[in-house]
């Protein structure tokens, strides 16, 4: 025991009047990985499914996040005391220090502030579909500063926190199962107006995402300067991937417009040539 002693007193570092020491080594390595292990089991506790549990994925993992914040703060804490860093000396001993660096990284404080109110508000959730900027997005993680999102090109987008708390979001997954969406299309004067009504709803309703006949609905929307213009309205509930619905669509009616000889407009223009006798 005595030997076991000796080695856990032995200094390792010499720095000023502070020395590092063997068993302060062994404390700052023991409180990481019982921190870890505190935070894996948390996280198998929280995850783990419940028959009877009302809280979703996207609530458990802000709550997780909020939690593993909190454990690693007071761990950071334990650390700086097993090696003799008295943290609330310290936090007295610079206060003005970090009023300049508060100064200095104020949009940065903003996101981390921006982080915990999404997280704690849970407004927006992991899974949830964005449109930012006029970017659809799938949030795939949030972050205390930062979330991780994945657009429709499977980009990963790094989106600062404040971007999401502070501008106009639309959030997709707040709908109801599925969301209405518009194709417009304009067809040349003269056209049988009934027919491409009939045309448009058919075409939606022949493609495997749309089930419900009474979900879609065409209209002629406004006499424009070169074509009737119509609008297709249809209900999906893939809502990340709707632009590929859309694209199906406009191909099977661009196929029974060919079929059934109506035109798609195009923007033309009539230029008279008036001739005086000199």
């Amino acid at each position: 025991m005595q030997v076991v002693n000796q080695i856990l007193d032995y200094e390792l570092l010499t720095f000023g009047n502070h020395t590092l020491k063997v068993f302060q080594v062994v404390s700052i390595l023991l409180i990481i990985i019982g921190t870890k292990i505190l935070l894996w089991i948390i996280k198998k506790a929280l995850f783990r499914n419940y028959k009877f549990s009302k809280i979703d994925r996207g609530s458990k993992y802000a709550i997780f996040q909020i939690i593993k914040y909190v454990v690693w703060v007071m761990a950071i804490a334990l650390l700086l005391e097993s090696i003799g860093v008295k943290v609330t000396l310290l936090l007295a001993g610079s206060a003005a220090l970090l009023v300049g660096v508060g100064l200095g990284l104020q949009q940065t404080f903003n996101d981390v502030i921006s982080g915990i109110i999404l997280l704690s508000e849970r407004s927006i959730k992991v899974g949830d579909v964005l449109e930012i900027d006029d970017d659809v997005v799938k949030i795939e993680s949030i972050g205390l500063r930062t979330s991780k999102a994945m657009n429709r090109d499977d980009i990963s987008i790094i989106i600062p926190n404040s971007l999401i708390t502070t501008s106009k979001v639309i959030n997709w997954s707040h709908q109801s199962q599925q969301t209405r969406f518009k194709i417009d299309v304009g067809v040349a004067y003269g056209s049988d107006v009934d027919l491409v009504i009939k045309i448009l709803e058919e075409s939606a309703f022949e493609h495997s995402s749309i089930q419900d006949r009474n979900l879609v609905e065409a209209r002629l929307l406004s006499f424009g300067t070169s074509s009737l213009d119509f609008q297709l309205l249809f209900f999906s509930a893939n809502v990340f991937r709707v632009e590929r619905i859309k694209s199906d669509i406009r191909k099977i009616i661009n196929k029974r417009f060919i079929e059934n000889n109506i035109i798609i407009a195009f923007p033309q223009l009539d230029v008279h040539v008036k001739r005086t006798s000199k």
